[in-house]
């Protein structure tokens, strides 16, 4: 048998019980997202809120009463957000209807008196073929609407579990990694020990600092759309504060939603002129705040981002949670191939600091 083809056997087979293994464990994964979703956005969450409870903690208040008023506090925050936001659509909603309906109305005029030169009669055929195919999918629209109440009721499901997990691991977060570690071969433990919390550091840099950038987005696009008078420019940059968290596309599909309404209220100079504001705002995002901000604690080829967003099949959430869950992949990675020597007592992980190890610690009595 030819050495070359003994090598390329051996390679095939190995390669083939890692695709089969990935895909048994997709598979488990698609069967049990309605749980593994809310306990990843639970580590996010965690990640972002812990330095407030060790603070309180360092403080000498009870963990268990700092992540209360953590919890309470955020709560409070973004419900804050969601009612200025909703006030603000309410009263914002008749101008822009009015702006939308005379936009409309030139449209209208466009079509009869532009290059087009529609008749009458062929845009009243147009309206009526546009409330045929309506009328045709009600069935469709309803069953849709059924669907959408049904998700809802779902994700409410799953925020209370979010919730619930993430009280746990803001109050007990140390306990239940060291029971978990406790799991592991002994050999191993301080390897996996070091390399999990290397994983979470990562995890915590990546959240905070996409936190502040997505503000920083969100500041300057929304200043943007105040300053040139765009409707709704308070929902608008909440919507970019959120997308900034889906990295590549999500910053991109909330500016040009930006840039939409600004065409169909404003007109097309005032689209150019957004269009200007969303990309310089994004130019600084890409060239000053992220390597700033999140530096070298979430080292992630940008291939890597890309590819990760694009092979993902789990929608919103799967672009959401790719990048994070791929940092925190290969900070773990890193720290259990580095020399032993890298994980001797009094030398921190690979991507870690002192400081966030120090507040991680174990606590000695943990089960």
């Amino acid at each position: 048998m030819p050495y070359g083809l003994r090598v390329a056997a051996a390679v095939s087979w190995r390669l083939l019980v890692v695709a089969a293994a990935l895909t048994v464990l997709g598979f488990v994964a698609t069967r049990l997202a309605s749980v593994l979703v809310p306990v990843a956005v639970a580590l996010l969450l965690a990640g972002l809120f812990s330095p407030a409870v060790s603070w309180l903690a360092g403080k000498r208040v009870p963990r268990g009463l700092a992540t209360a008023i953590v919890l309470v506090g955020g709560i409070a925050l973004a419900g804050g957000v969601v009612t200025f936001v909703v006030i603000t659509v309410t009263v914002g909603m008749p101008g822009l209807i009015d702006q939308v309906t005379a936009s409309l109305t030139d449209l209208h005029t466009w079509l009869r008196t532009g290059p087009l030169h529609l008749s009458q009669g062929q845009l009243d055929q147009m309206l009526g073929n546009l409330t045929a195919m309506l009328d045709r999918n009600k069935s469709a629209i309803a069953s849709g609407a059924l669907t959408t109440a049904v998700t809802v009721g779902e994700l409410l499901a799953e925020a209370l579990l979010a919730v619930f997990c993430l009280i746990f691991f803001l109050a007990q977060g140390r306990t239940i990694w060291t029971f978990v570690v406790r799991a592991v071969p002994a050999r191993l433990r301080d390897r996996v020990d070091v390399a999990g919390r290397s994983g979470f550091t990562t995890l915590a840099h990546y959240i905070r600092g996409t936190a502040a950038v997505a503000f920083v987005d969100a500041a300057g696009i929304g200043l943007g759309l105040v300053i040139i008078g765009v409707p709704l420019a308070a929902p608008l940059a909440t919507l970019v504060f959120l997308g900034a968290f889906v990295p590549v596309i999500g910053s991109v599909i909330a500016g040009g939603i930006a840039v939409l309404v600004a065409l169909v209220a404003n007109g097309v100079w005032a689209a150019v002129i957004v269009l200007a504001v969303v990309v310089g705002v994004m130019q600084v995002e890409s060239h000053v705040l992220q390597p700033l901000l999140l530096g070298r604690a979430v080292r992630l080829h940008p291939l890597a981002v890309v590819l990760a967003i694009g092979l993902v099949t789990a929608g919103i959430v799967g672009a959401l949670l790719a990048v994070p869950l791929l940092a925190v992949f290969s900070s773990g990675v890193r720290s259990l191939t580095a020399r032993p020597e890298n994980h001797s007592p009094g030398r921190t992980a690979p991507g870690a600091s002192r400081s966030s190890l120090e507040d991680r610690a174990p606590d000695p009595g943990a089960p």
